[in-house]
């Protein structure tokens, strides 16, 4: 639901300096490369404060602060079953264990009031080694980075160039619940997007107890995978801040690190896995060459296609062009895009007691693409026949949400 700190539902656990040039690569500064990455930035633009990210504001702003989010985190630690299908105890077991990793790394600095991964960097394991190793050109570099980032669980890697306007403004103290210097990513010329696959068939049976265990386990994987990373480059020599939701947004870096297109569902469409991938960052000192922004007819045909906005059950996805103005204080000012009321959105996740993302599951690019079918599909998508493609999908009944009980009767054996 915090589609601009990430890709998909972010769920948070309970409690919890000027533009630099690339070194290499595009040969374009950050705000020259907008255009090629479709980032239209208005005047007004401010940077967004973490404070006012939803999930942050149920902490401190008494227009979200209620007894019903309080419970709704804690479901993420509590069991507490129900009757329906995706929220019995074997769903909301397999949900909470999927998050644990993410919540042990959360939790280990809340004495010191970091949650790291959600407000905060995650923490280094060690500092960079004396000598630095030797760089053979910064393409050579990137590519080395991008295979280790495979080898550790990263599905997907890109590079793009250090943008402060996409870093938060200010951290959000959950002590005090105010806000603190944002000085994690000071030095850094570069950032590496790492994006973790989320499992299709737990996504279908969205919104249920169930499918936040894909949710769940991409940030477990992301922010395992990112450390992994980082104390890599650090071990070259350089510095490296691993970082999961926290410290900047996560979209605009994963779009211009060449990784998809941004989506109506407020998401990055990717060409490989379409929405259903979380996006993890590393931001670095180390030599890279930078990746292009990619256009495959994502933004034609979002403009044609309202399905997201159509399905969402409170209507917090919009219809209708792109615009410069959010609806509340946790939208970002002065960027050109499609924008969500999260307000609305999060209002139905404390009212269901579990994260949604009926607009991933029922995006057309939500799509098995390793099926030739599908990348003809895809292909067919980004051209003038986009509303064939539609046509296509609609008669298919794509994105219909599957039962949880039939994921748990494959999972059996069909012994359920």
């Amino acid at each position: 639901m915090n589609k601009n700190a990430d890709n998909s539902p972010a769920v948070a656990p309970p409690g919890w300096p000027s533009n630099r040039e690339p070194l290499d690569g595009a040969g374009l500064g950050p705000q020259a490369s907008d255009a090629a990455a479709g980032i239209e930035v208005t005047a007004e633009f401010e940077r967004l404060s973490q404070k006012n990210d939803m999930f942050c504001r149920s902490r401190w702003d008494p227009d979200v602060r209620n007894e019903a989010a309080k419970r709704f985190f804690q479901s993420h630690h509590v069991i507490r079953p129900r009757k329906g299908d995706g929220f019995r105890q074997r769903d909301l077991a397999f949900r909470n264990a999927a998050w644990s990793v993410a919540n042990e790394y959360s939790e280990r600095g809340f004495a010191d009031g970091r949650a790291e991964g959600f407000l905060d960097e995650i923490q280094a394991y060690s500092q960079p080694a004396d000598i630095q190793a030797e760089i053979v050109s910064p393409a050579a570099q990137a590519a080395e980075i991008k295979r280790v980032a495979r080898l550790f669980g990263a599905d997907l890697a890109g590079v793009t160039g250090y943008d402060e306007r996409w870093v938060y403004s200010e951290k959000f103290d959950f002590k005090n619940g105010g806000g603190r210097p944002n000085e994690a990513t000071e030095g850094m010329t570069n950032v590496i997007v790492l994006a973790h696959a989320m499992d299709r068939e737990l996504i279908a049976t969205m919104p249920s107890a169930l499918a936040g265990a894909a949710v769940g386990n991409g940030y477990s994987k992301e922010i395992t995978t990112a450390q992994q990373v980082a104390e890599y480059i650090r071990n070259l020599g350089y510095r490296a801040v691993a970082s999961a939701n926290d410290t900047a947004l996560a979209i605009p870096y994963a779009i211009k690190a060449g990784l998809g297109e941004y989506g109506r569902n407020q998401m990055v469409i990717t060409r490989d896995f379409g929405p259903r991938v979380r996006f993890s960052k590393i931001f670095t000192d180390l030599p890279l060459a930078y990746d292009e922004p990619v256009s495959f007819g994502v933004r034609k045909f979002c403009d044609m296609c309202e399905r997201c906005a159509q399905a969402c059950p409170p209507k917090a996805l919009p219809f209708g062009p792109p615009t410069d103005a959010g609806p509340n204080k946790s939208s970002i000012r002065g960027v050109k895009k499609w924008t969500a009321d999260c307000e609305k959105c999060f209002g139905y996740w404390v009212k269901m007691s579990t994260d949604c993302a009926i607009c991933m599951r029922v995006c057309p690019y939500n799509k098995d693409f390793t099926r030739g079918a599908w990348r003809l599909w895809r292909r067919i998508a980004g051209t003038r026949l986009r509303k064939l493609a539609l046509w296509f999908d609609d008669r298919l009944g794509a994105g219909q949400r599957r039962a949880p009980k039939h994921w748990w009767e494959k999972a059996q054996g069909g012994n359920a």
